[in-house]
């Protein structure tokens, strides 16, 4: 499927290309006088918002609210000033790999199938990457041309809380050890290649666990986003001449959510509480018992929580991963995208 530039008409505007060639001539300006070799493009949020020009905003009146997670935030500024710029560059991402694809296909003499773009997404615990991957979503599939884009989430192949528990690793979950690796690049493998209807398993934050027998059907989409926690880690080094691909090898095109470290904390912390009055309430819910904590009882155990796992998971796993990406979201209080660092080519 072909993907035209998302504008609002076939003409650009001079004004908004001297305003976008002037933001990165500004950021390539700062990277040499800080005198740091980088293999990073670094711009601020005016210079990066610049980068829409006259891309248009197909979103409706109550979609941001409706897309951003729990605690997090997501406005028409936050989509008019980070994320339109995005889909416009993914969309130039997206039609020079299609037109690689027929080139080589042409060159082969070849008639493959459609062979779907797949976008990564990581980052910490509570630093939204939900958020990304589902304002990403709506917007490429505003295109003109109603690209279909799906998106999976890692959750699924995390092994079963049984499996967690019988090898002590519940206080792991969301290390990659806790991850059914195998599984997970057979299915990226499969999405890749073009394969009809592949299954990628569903999981119940409220239950905790992979539901059994449940599956959301990939079926040759134009466009994957697959997020996920350590989605940029790499494989253990061949042996024997068997090499292991590492998941990012599927992807054209990957993005690092990141934060500091105490922001985090606090926004974890935040949804911990928040959790605490709402989803944590239901019988069902894994976390049952922590809804009847007292506030300071529940900021001990979300600090707990947060110290003993998922601080050392993004120091370990996640953080480690972050200078593999293509992008780099940089995100200050308040969920406020304030630097986006694009890899040079």
């Amino acid at each position: 499927m072909e993907h035209p530039r998302p504008s609002g008409g076939s003409r650009r505007r001079p004004r908004q290309d001297r305003a976008a060639a002037s933001s990165i001539r500004a950021a390539s300006d700062a990277a040499s006088a800080s005198g740091e070799l980088s293999p990073y493009q670094h711009f601020t949020r005016a210079q990066w918002s610049a980068l829409r020009e006259n891309t248009p905003d197909p979103l409706k009146p109550g979609e941001p609210e409706r897309l951003r997670s729990l605690n997090d935030r997501l406005d028409f500024r936050e989509v008019d000033e980070v994320y339109l710029p995005l889909s416009r560059l993914l969309a130039l991402h997206v039609a020079a790999s299609q037109k690689l694809f027929r080139g080589r296909s042409r060159f082969f003499g070849t008639r493959d199938g459609k062979v779907p773009f797949i976008i990564g997404i990581a980052g910490s615990v509570a630093v939204g990457k939900s958020t990304t991957a589902r304002v990403l979503q709506a917007l490429l599939a505003g295109w003109p041309d109603m690209p279909r884009v799906d998106l999976v989430t890692t959750d699924g192949f995390l092994f079963s809380k049984a499996m967690l528990e019988r090898d002590g690793l519940m206080d792991r979950k969301g290390f990659p050890e806790s991850y059914d690796l195998p599984a997970l690049r057979r299915f990226l493998h499969d999405v890749k290649a073009g394969k009809p209807r592949v299954a990628a398993p569903v999981y119940s934050h409220l239950v905790y666990d992979v539901v059994p027998g449940e599956h959301v059907i990939v079926d040759r989409p134009d466009i994957l986003i697959f997020e996920g926690l350590n989605v940029l880690q790499p494989a253990r080094l061949p042996r024997d001449g068997k090499a292991i691909p590492f998941v990012s090898d599927f992807f054209d095109f990957s993005i690092y959510v990141d934060a500091d470290e105490d922001v985090l904390q606090r926004w974890y912390l935040a949804r911990f509480m928040t959790l605490r009055q709402t989803t944590f309430r239901d019988p069902r819910s894994h976390f049952h018992r922590y809804s009847e904590l007292t506030e300071q009882q529940a900021i001990e155990t979300a600090t707990s929580i947060w110290t003993r796992i998922n601080l050392v998971n993004l120091r370990e796993n996640i953080l480690p991963t972050r200078q593999r990406a293509d992008l780099i979201l940089r995100k200050g209080e308040g969920h406020r995208v304030e630097e986006v660092m694009l890899r040079k080519l």
